[in-house]
């Protein structure tokens, strides 16, 4: 079995793989670092803590709820069967911990009060723990008093873990088992009769079957192998976090709801005791190698008048930089391909980590059966096949309403003040109205950009997100009729 992609997705479905089946060899073919998501990650091993309003008010939305659900449950048993197989390998703590505070502050918008009342009401629908709290008893939250929250949740189901040494501890287990190889990166291409090449720089390998899970560099590497195939094509969602040393041992996650383009402000205890903030969001066609400095200043500002102001003489000991894969309509993209024996596991964007050990047990359940078989994957991963429509569940005019909505709150959470002469304040929300109406009307007719992915909609990128929404209507006619 070759798995194209060792991100944290990648090597879970390796594990899982090799761990079940020693007969099966499998390949592991993927750098451990660059601008992936993965070793950037905040790991907040969160189910309630990502509901949104529009999330609660969507078909995929609350399927995408209810695997995170069912990943949160698979993770103390995923954890403890990982780190046994590891050995005396295993690092000697993880960060692993349980118990998240939600804040509802009003250095946002009105999104914020709707995503925190769903969050709320998804807890009561999957029968989980959320307490309302005093946001002044939480430990470690010192945000500056106009920005300080007057209501916060807390969820003691919730849990975290530091990525990096999750990351080490999956290596571990992987090198303790003696039927995966590990290489470079490398070219993938499909036999002339049936079957897949891998050619590295550590040598060529063939299987009968082939997993791509290269995170935001997906569709390059499908591309390369079958430019035809009507797969959901995978773009990037940039983000930047910083860790910091902590004046004091954080005993849980503080964070807000998510936000404007997708991405809630957090802070994550660590194992080593210092504390993850994250993290900034910004969706783009191609990875982006780098962070940029309107990202950094933007989260530091963020995290120092939101959650703690005496983190300002903290060390910053890392940045860190990823880039999530977000598919073009916002869903992941898990299973069977149209091509036989090619599989598909990528478009997590803030939830592969998490809902990691879900894939790769359904992946490995799959793909080791003795039927071979290639039918849709169980449960909700079943709305989430590569080779699917596009999913729209708003229309192109409710999803510009939401997508200027998201506008409005970014602009609010940089204390964007407009005049309070004439009609101003109603004036902004016209214009971003107009502005996103705009860029949704030049997308082809069957695309409805989700609302993270807007800014790519009225940005320069727009014309290039259209022409890359046609080619892929063109690919998945074309083949599906």
């Amino acid at each position: 079995m070759l798995v194209v992609g060792a991100g944290v997705v990648g090597r879970s479905v390796a594990f899982a793989l090799a761990s079940a089946e020693p007969a099966v060899r499998v390949v592991l073919a993927g750098s451990n670092g660059g601008a992936a998501a993965s070793a950037a990650a905040g790991a907040m091993l969160g189910a309630l803590g990502e509901v949104t309003d529009l999330a609660a008010r969507t078909r995929h939305g609350r399927l995408r709820t209810e695997l995170a659900v069912t990943a949160a449950a698979r993770w103390p048993a995923w954890r403890q069967r990982v780190r046994s197989c590891a050995g005396a390998g295993v690092p000697r703590v993880d960060g692993y911990g349980t118990g998240t505070f939600v804040v509802l502050n009003a250095v946002s918008s009105p999104l914020d009060d709707a995503s925190f009342t769903a969050i709320g009401q998804a807890a009561t629908v999957h029968g989980l723990g959320c307490q309302a709290t005093d946001p002044s008893d939480i430990c470690g939250y010192r945000p500056l008093d106009n920005d300080r929250a007057l209501r916060a949740w807390y969820l003691p189901e919730e849990g975290f873990l530091d990525a990096r040494a999750w990351l080490a501890t999956l290596d571990a287990a992987l090198a303790a088992l003696p039927n995966v190889i590990r290489t470079p990166a490398g070219t993938l291409t499909a036999l002339p009769a049936h079957g897949y090449r891998l050619d590295t720089s550590a040598g060529a390998f063939r299987a009968p079957r082939a997993l791509v899970a290269a995170g935001a560099w997906t569709t390059p590497v499908l591309d390369a192998l079958d430019p035809d195939l009507p797969v959901v094509p995978v773009l990037a969602a940039a983000g930047t976090a910083l860790t910091v040393t902590g004046l004091e041992p954080l005993p849980a996650v503080i964070r807000t709801p998510n936000r404007a383009y997708a991405c809630g402000l957090h802070t994550v205890p660590q194992a080593d005791g210092s504390r993850y903030i994250g993290a900034s969001a910004q969706p783009s066609l191609t990875p982006a190698s780098h962070p940029t400095a309107g990202g950094l200043r933007f989260l530091l500002d963020a995290a120092l008048g939101q959650l703690d102001h005496h983190l300002a003489t903290a060390a910053v000991t890392h940045t860190h930089h990823g880039n999530r894969p977000i598919a073009l309509d916002g869903h992941p993209v898990i299973g069977p391909t149209a091509r036989e024996g090619l599989w598909v596991a990528s478009g997590t964007h803030r939830d592969g980590l998490h809902i990691s050990p879900l894939i790769a047990t359904a992946l490995a359940d799959a793909l080791l059966a003795p039927t071979g078989t290639a039918a849709p994957l169980p449960g909700p991963l079943a709305a989430f096949a590569p080779c699917r429509p596009l999913i729209a569940d708003l229309t192109a005019k409710e999803a510009a309403a939401e997508a200027a909505a998201h506008h409005a709150a970014l602009g609010a959470e940089a204390r964007m003040r407009p005049p309070l002469t004439g009609a101003w304040p109603r004036m902004l929300a016209d214009a971003y109205q107009g502005l996103m109406e705009t860029a949704y009307a030049a997308m082809p007719d069957e695309y409805v950009p989700p609302p993270n992915l807007a800014p790519l909609a009225y940005e320069e990128s727009g014309p290039a997100l259209a022409e890359l929404a046609a080619a892929h209507l063109d690919r998945h006619s074309a083949h599906f009729g």
